[in-house]
C-alpha cells in the first residue's frame, strides 16, 4: 500500500467516524425534542394556564429546578396523587414546600479575639 493510499484510507475512516458521530448526535437531539414535546403536552393537560405560565417563568430563571418540578408534577398526576388541573395557587404551595425542604439558611458568625 502506498503512502497516498494509506492517507486516503485514513481520511475515509475519519470521515466515516465523523458521519457516525453526527448521526448519533442528530438522533439524540431528536429524541430530546420528542421528550420535551411530550412533557409540554402533559403539562398543558395537568396545569391551568396561570400555573403553566408560572412554571415557564421559573424555567427561564432556574431551568434545572423547573425540569425537576415538571417531572414531579407529571409523576404525581399520573399516579393520581394530585388533582387535575393544578391551579396556580396549588403550584405556589408546591414550590414553597420544595423551597422549604431544600433551602439552607446561611449564618455567618464573626468571633473577635
Amino acid at each position: 500500500m502506498s503512502y497516498d493510499e494509506e492517507l486516503e484510507e485514513i481520511k475515509r475512516r475519519k470521515l466515516l467516524e465523523f458521519q457516525r458521530e453526527l448521526q448519533r448526535r442528530l438522533e439524540e437531539e431528536e429524541r430530546r425534542r420528542r421528550i420535551r414535546l411530550q412533557k409540554e403536552a402533559i403539562l398543558r393537560y395537568i396545569l391551568d394556564p396561570k400555573a403553566r405560565e408560572r412554571l415557564y417563568n421559573l424555567r427561564l430563571v432556574k431551568p434545572e429546578l423547573a425540569s425537576l418540578i415538571e417531572d414531579q408534577l407529571i409523576t404525581l398526576a399520573q399516579s393520581g396523587r394530585i388533582r387535575i388541573p393544578i391551579t396556580d395557587d396549588e403550584l405556589k404551595r408546591l414550590l414553597i414546600s420544595i423551597y422549604e425542604q431544600t433551602h439552607r439558611e446561611t449564618r455567618i458568625r464573626i468571633r473577635e479575639k
